[in-house]
């Protein structure tokens, strides 16, 4: 399975490799409906996006987490990372941008939530949170997060 591709520019290998679930010893793999999930993401959203701003490559960070490696990272008990319906972006100040990312996501794409994570003053997101729904309504919630005392909060924009 792990020579399966996700997308065109998505293998299964980098959707579901983990750092911390290889150091802890987790197996990070999705069952068929999260799998699912994943492709439509990538078709959806993934691909559309890389493909709208030139075709340079775009850094996932994060895709697809199994529920203990979620909960080993501190994620939310409800992250849609563990339905396989949410990736990170995170070009780290390589074109495009995740300012860029961000922007083109918002403006010209169908999601479910989109989180510009803990920009800098001039907007520049840490990495970008994009979610979308196979099923059900894609909700088009466009939020930032920001830090306050210690925790991570988050406001509509």
């Amino acid at each position: 399975m792990s020579t399966r591709s996700i997308s065109n520019h998505i293998t299964y290998k980098e959707a579901t490799k983990s750092i911390t679930a290889i150091r802890l010893g987790i197996i990070n793999e999705p069952d068929d409906d999260q799998l699912l999930n994943m492709i439509e993401i990538a078709e959806k959203v993934f691909e559309p996006l890389r493909s709208g701003l030139g075709g340079d490559a775009i850094y996932i960070s994060s895709f697809f987490r199994c529920p203990v490696l979620n909960a080993s990272i501190g994620g939310a008990s409800t992250s849609q990372h563990c339905k396989g319906e949410a990736m990170d972006l995170d070009n780290d100040g390589k074109f495009p941008t995740n300012k860029l990312l961000f922007r083109y996501i918002r403006d010209n794409l169908t999601f479910d939530q989109l989180i510009n994570e803990h920009p800098d003053e001039e907007g520049e997101p840490e990495w970008v949170h994009v979610s979308y729904k196979r099923t059900g309504h894609n909700r088009g919630e466009v939020l930032e997060s920001y830090r306050d005392d210690g925790k991570t909060k988050y406001r509509h924009v």
